[in-house]
């Protein structure tokens, strides 16, 4: 595996809490975030690398999106 960077489109609450909500793909799609079920800082044992990890439902899908500052990634194939 590895990983895949991508733009992330986020939202930063009245607490100044970062909530992503789409994710723009390397080919341009974008993807709606339809919820983000968890948010814990944790490793990604496919890719490497570690940081803020949001657990989010894509397309009726869950997915692992990351945060590594300065940037986003999921993991790729």
């Amino acid at each position: 595996m590895s990983k895949v960077f991508v733009e992330v489109n986020a939202h930063f609450n009245i607490d100044g809490i970062m909530v992503p909500r789409s994710i723009v793909w390397e080919d341009g799609r974008t993807f709606l975030i339809d919820k983000v079920i968890d948010v814990r800082r944790a490793a990604s044992l496919k890719a490497g690398g570690q940081g803020i990890r949001y657990t989010c439902m894509i397309a009726g899908k869950e997915r692992y999106l990351y945060y590594e500052n300065p940037g986003w990634f999921v993991e790729g194939k």
